[in-house]
């Protein structure tokens, strides 16, 4: 199928994408969503699935009512479905539902912090917070280095990993980066990490939905030991998100979350947890989550996940070509010949906000993009070459603008239409840039107020 045949056929799958947003002067335009990244809009076919489903939809592991049980059966049958998706081992690990890859995370340091042995985590300069401060309490953490252009340095994690002399549990890298798109070779890191001893957590929440992964089998050196992910980045909404791993790392140890459903039985003196996965879900499962994620992952599978990455990157390398030839805008995320990525990069335009920009994308032309320092704190302000000094000046003077990016992330179901509007507005606001610095300093003076102008307003039916 042809790359425009192949987009114009996977837009009609994909909710919302015509709906009409309001512009500051009145009128309306058909929005344009380049902040995927943050979330994306569901398949039609997964609201299909949803509405098949509820008839049947009852509590799992609850009952004995045929609804239960039927509703039980395709929750634990659904596992294995999510685990053949990136070719998790069928009987050596487990998966666990978890509301967010954010909460995944979380589980797996609680379950990792109550091991015996090795007390380093290794991070990275480049991780997501999810990726970064749950480890920080229960673990010695340090953070492999990246380098001016923000790409994760191979030779330090392996010159860090020397370093602590097998002292090092864990390392846990992003898939790929949720600012500049750079995808972490992750197979050859796995097998850096099971050279020192040390295990992998893959955080594939930007990774899992724009490209095939493959954990690869338990006994291959480049095998992945933990994978995490979200559904509501990968058009399945309603909040579930996946955690995988090896079985016997969840032995023996007491859950995150504690409650109805993880347990075998309780007494005064004692309590007796399920088995895993089971007694890391405690309360009601996200049934309808899991129903959601599994049609999306069905239809990633039907149109090929390569052929969706090789689609999104090309356009991802259009609009980046565009932008670069707009005078003022420093791009971050530029790849090297035959280097991957995911869809999405961030930017800087010169003497503009990053907030102002973001505003003046949507209020002018309809256009979503997200701002700021993208839940990376770090690895922006690293980018930016935020000194300790000026850091230290935000955080004890918190009215102060702290500096930031403007993102585009795309979908599957973006155009080349959406990315000459986009590259049009923004090569139009650069060369009205005075116009447009006064227009909205004068927005925000008036919204301070609190006199909020009516386009403001909610325009939900």
């Amino acid at each position: 199928m042809e790359r425009k045949e192949f987009n114009d056929y996977v837009r009609q799958l994909v909710v919302g994408v015509n709906e009409r947003v309001p512009l500051l002067n009145g009128s309306y335009s058909t929005a344009i969503n380049f902040d995927n990244a943050a979330t994306t809009p569901p398949f039609h076919c997964v609201l299909r699935k949803i509405e098949e489903f509820c008839p049947w939809y009852s509590s799992v592991h609850r009952g004995t009512g045929y609804k239960s049980v039927t509703t039980s059966d395709w929750y634990e049958a659904a596992r294995e479905e999510i685990k053949a998706f990136v070719h998790a081992d069928e009987e050596k690990d487990i998966l666990i539902y978890t509301k967010s890859t954010t909460e995944a995370i979380n589980v797996l340091a609680h379950t990792l912090s109550q091991q015996d042995g090795r007390t380093v985590v290794l991070s990275s300069e480049m991780e997501h917070l999810a990726n970064d401060l749950p480890w920080r309490n229960a673990f010695t953490t340090d953070y492999v280095a990246v380098d001016r252009s923000g790409r994760l340095v191979l030779a330090n994690l392996e010159k860090k990993l020397r370093q602590y002399g097998g002292s090092v549990k864990l390392v846990a890298v992003t898939g790929a980066s949720n600012v500049t798109g750079y995808m972490n070779p992750i197979h050859q890191i796995a097998a850096i990490c099971h050279q020192y001893g040390a295990q992998l957590l893959v955080d594939g929440a930007q990774l899992v939905p724009h490209c095939p992964v493959d954990m690869k089998p338990h006994s291959s050196r480049e095998h992945i030991d933990f994978l995490v992910f979200s559904a509501h980045k990968m058009y399945a909404p309603f909040g579930v998100g996946i955690l995988i791993g090896p079985r016997k790392a969840f032995h023996d140890v007491s859950p995150l979350c504690k409650g109805g459903g993880a347990v075998k039985l309780v007494g005064r003196q004692f309590v007796d947890w399920d088995d895993s996965p089971y007694k890391e879900e405690a309360g009601t499962p996200n049934v309808i989550g899991v129903v959601a994620l599994v049609a999306a992952i069905r239809l990633m599978t039907q149109l090929d996940v390569r052929e969706i990455h090789d689609y999104e990157r090309e356009l991802t390398e259009y609009i980046m070509t565009g932008l670069s030839e707009i005078p003022g805008i420093r791009l971050f995320g530029r790849t090297r010949s035959g280097e991957d990525r995911v869809s999405l990069f961030s930017f800087q335009a010169e003497g503009l906000d990053h907030r102002a920009f973001a505003k003046m994308l949507s209020y002018e032309a309809g256009i979503a993009v997200r701002s700021g320092l993208f839940c990376a704190h770090p690895y922006v302000e690293n980018l930016l070459g935020v000194t300790e000094k000026e850091l230290n000046y935000y955080h004890k003077h918190q009215e102060a603008r702290v500096p930031g990016l403007v993102r585009v992330s795309l979908g599957v179901y973006n155009t080349c239409r959406e990315a000459d509007v986009f590259l049009e507005t923004v090569g139009h606001i650069i060369r009205h840039k005075d116009h447009y610095k006064q227009k909205y300093e004068a927005l925000d003076s008036q919204a301070g107020s609190g006199n909020v102008p009516f386009w403001v307003k909610r325009h939900v039916p």
